[in-house]
């Protein structure tokens, strides 16, 4: 499915900014910024990628911030029934 077949559904970009403790270095913190297209408020996607995050990475997590951006809607898109050239 196209971005911008995503974005007519009601997705929106979604970046997380993951910050996760170093496994061998518990005093250190680490940065991880995950970027994809989500649902609001429910955030299924990042949910996912949390919760294989928790299982499959050795690094605990801190704490997650979580920005969305509405890039399109549907009522934003026109179509035009002509076409200009310029020469």
């Amino acid at each position: 499915m196209s971005k911008l077949d995503l974005q007519l559904q009601g997705y929106r970009l979604t970046t997380a900014e993951i910050l996760y403790r170093m496994p061998d270095h518990p005093g250190l913190l680490q940065t991880f910024i995950w970027q994809e297209y989500d649902l609001q408020p429910k955030l299924p996607n990042l949910n996912k990628f949390i919760k294989f995050w928790v299982k499959e990475i050795e690094g605990p997590l801190h704490s997650i911030l979580v920005a969305e951006r509405k890039l399109i809607t549907a009522d934003e898109l026109s179509m035009r029934d002509y076409e200009v050239t310029w020469h």
